[in-house]
């Protein structure tokens, strides 16, 4: 049969196809099918055939000389999970403009200054005089870490054979390319050899790369989705425009937890790092307001405290309004059906709003009887003690269920000066009542329903 003379390639997944199609079939988008010319496009995108590569036994692998090193941001290292490890493959994702360029080139300073190893830094977006003027803004001599600018893989691999640095950064992988082959930059073919060149480097060489990957319209990153399976990391770098602060999460990690975040607040010199989150988001709590509720959640093995509050006014529409942010939308329709059902409020005749102070997003069901209690003070107007936090689960019955790492929690919320701590009776009983700590235990929300009657 004779060859097209092109096909149809997906952006997103990589799927091909003889014709133009409107939905792929592969992974269900819409109008990302490219016509491509496969002439040329005969390079391997694995490890190179024929290098001299041999099985051996699991026992004569020798381990290098560091395995894991820090990488001077501690915040990083914890989302990495101790350091960076070396050969490993990271990508690092997030918005335009969100500072991953000012994280990598700090990173390349801490690196460059608290050790003798050389950071190869390419850019194909900027030029060497706006790398320079970065580093001034940041305070970074430059000493171990070398520019180019530069989207030719071939020139980034002779350089990196010439330097023989420990990590490679690549800012972005949108802009690499390979002469062998004929589609431009930033498509998929493109993005899938030249990063498996980079990988092939990582694995050979014991060197540790960081790939800069865009975002698209839709939230996920661009190109092949190929790219998250062959890396060993990726990460997320998420923050909101209005405020200063910047959270990198793991969504993929070989070497560490997924569950663990670092926390940064971006500044005129840079990002700063935020042992203590909890103490920002708590920094302006309103004192004596109805509708808010201090909750401690779990993002890996770190305990933080944040703020939910709630707003129920009367609607003068036939279809209430709900608004929520940073928590789960269908999270709050299931929380105010078992709040009418069981308790019998009116929220049918208010428009909610529900939001997480701060920019955090809240997945964890644990957060369920904080918003449930702020929803309740929110639309009975009656505020709770400013010294009381609560955690915990509701099911569709009201019943308050037990959540993980119930000690964890409590320990935090008394190191930040909480007085009550309402939580389910099944966690209540594993704990013990510790100097001027009040625990209240819930087994129902009707109970927390009683404590809003109680009040004065």
């Amino acid at each position: 049969m004779k060859q097209p003379k092109s096909m149809f390639v997906c952006s997103e997944c990589g799927a091909q196809s003889s014709k133009w199609l409107g939905r792929c079939p592969s992974c269900g988008t819409w109008n990302t099918y490219n016509e491509m010319i496969p002439a040329r496009e005969t390079a391997k995108t694995g490890l190179s055939a024929g290098s001299g590569i041999r099985a051996v036994p699991l026992s004569t692998v020798s381990l290098p000389e560091y395995l894991r090193a820090a990488t001077g941001i501690s915040e990083l290292d914890r989302v990495l999970g101790g350091g960076l490890v070396t050969g490993s493959v990271v990508l690092l994702s997030g918005e335009p403009g969100i500072g991953k360029s000012t994280l990598l080139m700090q990173l390349s300073g801490a690196v460059a200054d608290n050790s003798v190893r050389r950071i190869l830094y390419v850019s194909g977006e900027e030029s060497q005089s706006q790398l320079k003027m970065r580093s001034e803004r940041l305070k970074i001599n430059g000493d171990g870490i070398f520019m180019l600018t530069d989207g030719d893989i071939n020139n980034i691999l002779k350089a990196a054979e010439e330097l023989q640095p420990s990590i490679i950064i690549a800012d972005s992988v949108q802009t690499l390319t390979d002469p062998e082959l004929t589609s431009t930059a930033g498509s998929v073919t493109q993005v899938r050899q030249t990063a498996a060149r980079l990988i092939e480097k990582a694995k050979k060489d014991s060197v540790s790369v960081i790939l800069v990957g865009h975002i698209n319209k839709e939230g996920s990153i661009a190109g092949p989705k190929i790219l998250e399976h062959m890396v060993d990391a990726v990460l997320s770098f998420e923050g909101e425009r209005r405020y200063t602060h910047r959270i990198i999460r793991a969504t993929k990690n070989r070497f560490g937890s997924t569950n663990e975040i670092g926390v940064f607040e971006m500044t005129e010199n840079g990002l700063c790092e935020i042992p203590n989150p909890s103490e920002m988001l708590l920094r302006d709590r309103p004192v004596g307001t109805s509708g808010s509720c201090a909750v401690c959640v779990m993002e890996g093995s770190r305990p933080i405290i944040a703020e939910i509050q709630a707003l129920a006014t009367p609607t003068t529409f036939p279809s209430p309004r709900r608004t929520v942010n940073g928590a789960d939308y269908n999270r709050l329709y299931l929380l105010l059906a078992v709040l009418e059902k069981r308790l019998g409020l009116r929220f049918s005749t208010q428009d909610i709003y529900l939001n997480v102070v701060g920019g955090l997003r809240i997945d964890e069901p644990a957060a369920d009887l904080a918003s449930a209690m702020a929803l309740i003070s929110g639309l009975l107007d009656k505020p709770l003690p400013d010294d009381l936090i609560a955690v915990g689960e509701i099911g569709l019955a009201g019943e308050c269920r037990a959540v993980s790492n119930t000690e964890q929690r409590v320990k935090e919320a008394v190191r930040l000066g909480f007085k009550k701590i309402v939580i389910p009776s099944r966690s209540a009983e594993k704990l013990r009542t510790a100097g001027n700590i009040e625990f209240i235990p819930l087994k129902s929300i009707y109970e927390a329903l009683v404590l809003f009657k109680n009040q004065n």
